[in-house]
């Protein structure tokens, strides 16, 4: 469902004006559960965490690109996501909020509430631009002069959508039918076309005046707002009533909605009752002043393990190989093996994907097949459709490396700093054994510290704690023994990240 469009267009790219442009929110929609990606990418750690590129996620991607377009960021999440998010956002040089959204509802809610926020704290007339999360693009100058080409356009009143100059006929994405040039340098939109058939889509590209629909946009909060109460006006009152009538009185007098560490909650009820639909459906395709700008550089959307491949370079057979991946008489195949040999023998158009407690092997016309055999998964309950083996926590994290009958046993890395909330089990003992850092142990009434090679014992029904009071990562084996051992057997009584169940 991806692609990078072509080099020699890039050269193409019309030139930086050197005009400055206004200060710009940057609102990046991280939604989407990235399943075509499985099994790296799956519900409980989505492909726009995932560091695919350069040891970085494509959400730091995106905040970097985005960072220096403008005064300041937001990005619209899912609170289960809320800890993976601010990991992501350590460092940025602009001020930044994140709203989280209590259950997914598409992009035309998320951009209401981004746009409704900005109202609320003065700033309806400013600029917006809209990006997904997932996108990879590496040129960040040529999308920032693109981008900038879109300014007067917007501040003009227009829905302004970047267009990507296809490469090639492709199934997998909306198309946008150009018109003329407006007079504010921007062109015309004469369509938006669903994603078409292949012949379709032979034919849109031999047309020459279409272009893919990225997904990304650039207007005013103040416009967006008026066409969502003139095309989806359900939506805008849904998310009204989920975003009080400012973002400090609603931190104030309303418990249900609350500011902390830069996030801003909408009120579940209110939000949860509002329709599904996508930009596009709910305003694009019936507002009348939308206008394009072409992007001529390298894009993807990462949407395919085809287009995960695309991103690494090809050896004399077309075979692309990642960390210990090996061929012999191969060609054309895509082998991630990040963490143990994996050979491919022989091989021809395959996609071959390696994690600690899932393999897929797909042939390369199927590559758009997974998210089927995920939804397969996720039916017959096994575990691996959702969550890896390795789980991210606001802590820290756990890897559960081996489970038997009475059994388990965990390595467990806690931030700098960070602490578990303080708590007890009812079903099963545990034993720790620190093999990287310090910890400071609760025990019961107890507190003490533990050093490299040290360990201690957790009794059923005791009260504890493990925090690192050091500057390096705290690392432990846990072994939990017991009748019962399901991440649920767990009572808290403090959180530091306000999870009391």
């Amino acid at each position: 469902m991806s692609s990078t469009s072509s080099s020699a267009a890039a050269l193409t790219q019309p030139k930086n004006t050197n005009i400055p442009a206004p200060p710009i929110t940057a609102v990046i929609l991280c939604g989407g559960s990235g399943t075509r990606l499985w099994p790296l990418s799956r519900k409980s750690f989505p492909k726009q965490f995932v560091p695919l590129i350069g040891g970085k996620s494509l959400l730091q991607l995106t905040l970097d690109r985005v960072s220096g377009l403008g005064q300041r960021v937001m990005v619209v999440a899912a609170e289960s996501h809320r800890f993976m998010v601010a990991d992501n956002m350590q460092g940025l040089s602009c001020p930044a909020q994140t709203i989280l959204e209590p259950t997914g509802r598409n992009t035309a809610a998320a951009m209401a509430l981004a746009a409704l926020l900005a109202e609320q704290q003065g700033q309806a007339d400013g600029l917006m631009l809209f990006c997904p999360a997932d996108h990879h693009i590496p040129d960040a100058a040529a999308f920032g002069d693109t981008v900038k080409q879109g300014v007067a356009a917007a501040e003009g009143g227009a829905i302004v959508t970047f267009g990507i100059s296809p490469s090639f006929p492709s199934t997998a994405y909306g198309y946008i039918q150009q018109g003329p040039k407006r007079p504010d340098g921007a062109l015309a939109v004469q369509s938006f076309i669903e994603k078409p058939q292949a012949d379709r889509a032979q034919a849109l590209l031999l047309q020459g005046d279409v272009l893919w629909n990225a997904g990304i946009f650039l207007c005013r909060a103040s416009v967006l707002l008026q066409a969502l109460e003139a095309h989806a006006p359900d939506i805008l009152s849904a998310c009204r009533a989920a975003l009080p009538a400012s973002a400090i009185a609603a931190a104030e007098h309303a418990p249900q909605s609350t500011q902390d560490q830069h996030w801003l909650r909408p009120l579940a009820e209110p939000f949860n009752a509002c329709r599904s639909e996508s930009i596009d459906y709910a305003v694009l395709e019936h507002h009348a002043n939308i206008a394009v700008v072409p992007y001529f550089g390298a894009w993807s959307d990462v949407g395919s393990w085809n287009a995960v491949a695309e991103l690494s370079p090809a050896d004399s057979d077309g075979n692309r190989l990642e960390g210990q991946a090996v061929s012999l008489g191969a060609s054309n195949t895509f082998v991630h093996a990040p963490h143990r040999p994996v050979v491919a023998l022989g091989t021809k158009d395959l996609l071959i994907i390696d994690t600690p407690d899932a393999v897929l092997v797909a042939h390369r016309d199927s590559a758009e097949m997974v998210k089927e055999v995920v939804a397969r998964l996720e039916k017959q309950d096994i575990a691996q459709a959702i969550i890896h083996r390795k789980v991210a926590r606001p802590w820290g994290w756990y890897d559960s490396i081996d489970l038997g009958e009475r059994f388990q046993v965990k390595r467990i890395g806690v931030k700098p700093g960070a602490s578990l909330s303080l708590q007890k089990h009812h079903h099963r003992a545990e034993h720790w054994i620190v093999v990287k850092g310090t910890a400071e142990v609760t025990r019961g009434t107890e507190v003490f510290l533990l050093s490299e090679n040290q360990s201690t014992y957790i009794p059923i029904g005791e009260l504890h704690r493990l925090h690192n009071p050091g500057k390096m990562e705290l690392e432990m084996i846990e072994v939990q023994s017991g009748s019962y051992l399901g991440e649920d057997d767990i009572v808290r009584f403090e959180d530091l990240y306000s999870r009391m169940s």
